[in-house]
């Protein structure tokens, strides 16, 4: 049997997970208690699993190592965070860069900053103790669907008329944008 990849930091990983996870429990908790309504719609988080870091290793074409899994591919440890609304997404990005012994190694706002695709979420790199990377994906329902939904798509081997699935692709995420901002509008008017 081969040895675990992430040698013997597979525990150490899973604490850090949890940390994380408890966190976002606890600023779920503040705000449901303050504002009346939880900001997260569901939060899960996971270790890559020993087959899927070592295919990652093999298609960058670096050793199948334990300082390849924790040190130059940095989502071994992730975490999706799914919102109901935008400004709760920032919410929980702020609160995340916020935690002791946490550092901001990387963020892309595909929010703000949509992929050519239409993809939109907002992703983060935190480095935990100066020891283990965590990657953070934070986005809406919406955009959580559209994801879905296109992952389920792009899987499919032969499409045919793929020209335009890509563009009714790019609309449809356009329009749950631009629904996730009325939804935003209507919520800020409610909280006045």
């Amino acid at each position: 049997m081969e040895d675990s990849i992430y040698g013997a930091h597979r525990s150490a990983m899973e604490d850090v997970m949890n940390i994380m996870l408890g966190s976002i429990d606890e600023l779920r908790a503040n705000i449901t208690e303050e504002f009346g309504n939880d900001p997260v719609e569901h939060c899960l988080g996971r270790i890559k699993s020993e087959e899927s870091m070592r295919e990652k290793c093999r298609r960058q074409e670096i050793p199948e190592t334990t300082e390849s899994a924790l040190e130059v591919i940095h989502d071994a440890i992730g975490i999706r965070v799914v919102c109901a609304f935008i400004s709760d997404v920032y919410s929980v990005r702020d609160h995340l860069m916020s935690m002791d012994k946490v550092e901001v190694v990387q963020e892309k706002d595909y929010i703000k900053h949509a992929k050519p695709n239409g993809y939109r979420s907002l992703h983060m790199i935190l480095k935990y103790d100066n020891k283990y990377y965590v990657e953070i994906q934070i986005r809406t329902i919406s955009m959580d669907t559209w994801a879905a939904l296109e992952h389920h798509l792009k899987y499919k081997k032969e499409i045919k008329n793929e020209q335009l699935i890509i563009q009714e692709l790019k609309r449809c995420a356009d329009e749950l944008a631009s629904t996730d901002i009325s939804m935003q509008t209507i919520r800020d008017l409610i909280m006045e």
